[in-house]
């Protein structure tokens, strides 16, 4: 794992590894797979706590200063710093069904 000090050379919204990238990467209105805590047992929790747990589907809303998104159906804001912590998978959008004939 990196440090989150490091400088990252990919552009933004660009994840290093397709099946897993930290959430502060990700572009806003992408719907992402929570799949790793990173960081002490006393935040991890407390981000548990709040709905950001393993496996728990949220969708970015905004990604500035701090990162909004939202999770089970709330809206919650979280530091960038902290969003870096948050490594997750991008979920396909889904794919349109034909109309039936």
């Amino acid at each position: 794992m990196t440090s989150g000090n490091e400088s990252s050379s990919q552009p933004p919204g660009e994840c290093p590894k397709p099946e897993l990238c930290a959430l502060d990467s990700v572009l806003p209105g992408v719907s992402v797979r929570i799949k790793q805590l990173n960081g002490s047992a006393e935040v991890t929790n407390r981000l548990r706590e709040m709905g950001f747990c393993e496996e728990q589907r949220i969708k970015l809303l905004m990604n500035h200063t701090n990162i909004i998104c939202q999770v089970c159906n709330a809206r919650l804001g979280i530091s960038s710093q902290l969003a870096k912590t948050i490594m997750v998978e991008q979920i396909p959008a889904p794919t349109a069904k034909p109309k039936p004939t």
